[in-house]
């Protein structure tokens, strides 16, 4: 018996019962993915005792000379990982992140571009019930009404009348590729700082299976999640003449003491990202998205955009007459995860959204492969075809188990 077992059962049996339910489903939510063994044995180790306020070798505490080893090798890592001057691996998420860098850069009131939150875009780009949205005049960008594509000529045409400080690209539901180069074009065009929130496709860049944003974005933030499976966090990655703007930003800017325990797993996953057999499961990560996308296709749902560039895709459920919860509500009764979310143009209110939000980090980390996302593909549309019908349910549920225990989850005990 362990000590958690001992000291606290309730809350050790709560852990083993998530540990079954991550092990017995699908887990295709495109921001969720499964940290190696490693990386939860740093996040769970002595330096959650620590208080490291600063920075390596300025730091407001004493005692922190092997917590300084910790963040320099992971600071280190970061850099040659992406190919940038300096990386601050302190944020505590990928919102903190993108506050650490408004706060640094801008001040309260000043104009920031982001991709609209119907388009795709994140909390942090301007909505109005997020801190970004109530502290800085955001402007917003959309797509395309029919290919659901970036519309660059409406970010160009607003970014010249309204002259932001920062233009922001990225998003947290868009399934196509940026152009990373006519974004800084435009950004230069305006004096703007061009900033990438790439906290999706991050362990996609690393891989070499998405184009990258560094060398054209001044600034890139990142969650460590996600695309990376590393523990929850945030990174801000920058040019060398923003480094000291963008670390007064994050401390004492907008946190305090850093989570030394979460930067060591944050180490870790940078030197896991930096092998070859990362960049294989990244390539893995797009092939499986572009495979569930032609299954699901072939099944006749209606997919945003038509498809899918990366490792997410967004399907329109409203055709099947259903909103987003209830979609998701039923694929989750059948062993499938997902999330509801809005789409382009949505006629329904974010609560419910026209869609559902899925990719395959986490299932391609199990070690799926092309040829079981027809499986996938099928199983999902028979769900929707009857969202109520309790055996048809069950039965996907029986065959979704039944593939989760040929393809165990990594970094879970058995």
């Amino acid at each position: 018996m362990g000590a958690l077992e001992q000291v606290d059962p309730e809350v050790a049996a709560m852990i083993r019962h998530e540990e079954q339910r991550q092990q017995t489903v699908l887990e295709m939510i495109p921001s969720e993915n499964y940290a190696s063994a490693a990386v939860i044995e740093a996040v769970g180790s002595v330096l959650t005792n620590k208080y490291a306020e600063g920075y390596p070798g300025a730091r407001y505490y004493h005692g922190n000379e092997f917590v300084d080893d910790v963040e320099d090798i992971a600071r280190k890592r970061a850099t040659e990982l992406f190919g940038v001057d300096h990386a601050n691996v302190q944020p505590h998420s990928g919102t903190q992140a993108n506050m650490a860098v408004y706060l640094g850069l801008i001040k309260p009131g000043d104009t920031v571009m982001g991709l609209k939150l119907d388009a795709g875009g994140h909390l942090t780009h301007g909505s109005p019930v997020s801190a970004s949205g109530m502290l800085y005049n955001f402007v917003s960008y959309g797509v395309d009404r029919e290919s659901h594509l970036v519309d660059y000529d409406e970010m160009h045409a607003l970014a010249k009348e309204h002259r932001p400080k920062i233009l922001v690209v990225g998003a947290t539901a868009y399934p196509r590729l940026w152009d990373f180069k006519r974004a800084r074009e435009i950004a230069d065009e305006v004096g703007a700082i061009l900033m990438a929130d790439m906290a999706h496709i991050a362990g996609l860049v690393a891989g070499g299976a998405h184009p990258s944003p560094a060398g054209l974005a001044q600034v890139m933030t990142t969650s460590t999640h996600k695309t990376l499976r590393g523990p929850r966090g945030g990174m801000v990655l920058c040019d060398r003449d923003l480094r000291r703007q963008i670390d007064r930003g994050v401390f004492p800017g907008s946190q305090g003491g850093p989570m030394m325990h979460v930067i060591a797993g944050k180490a870790v996953m940078l030197k896991e990202a930096a092998t070859a057999e990362f960049s294989q499961h990244a390539h893995q990560v797009v092939a499986n998205a572009k495979a569930l996308a032609a299954s699901l296709m072939d099944t006749g749902m209606t997919l945003i955009s038509g498809g899918t560039d990366n490792h997410l895709v967004l399907v329109d459920v409203r055709p099947m007459g259903l909103n987003g919860v209830q979609a998701a509500d039923a694929l989750e009764a059948a062993g499938i995860v997902v999330n509801s979310n809005p789409i382009p143009f949505d006629t329904l209110p974010p609560r419910e959204g026209g869609g559902i939000r899925f990719g395959t980090p986490a299932i391609t980390s199990r070690g799926l492969v092309e040829e079981d996302m027809k499986f996938v593909g099928q199983a999902m549309a028979r769900v929707l075809a009857a969202p109520t019908d309790q055996g048809v349910l069950a039965a996907v549920k029986r065959e979704v188990q039944e593939i989760c225990a040929k393809h165990p989850a990594p970094g879970i005990p058995a």
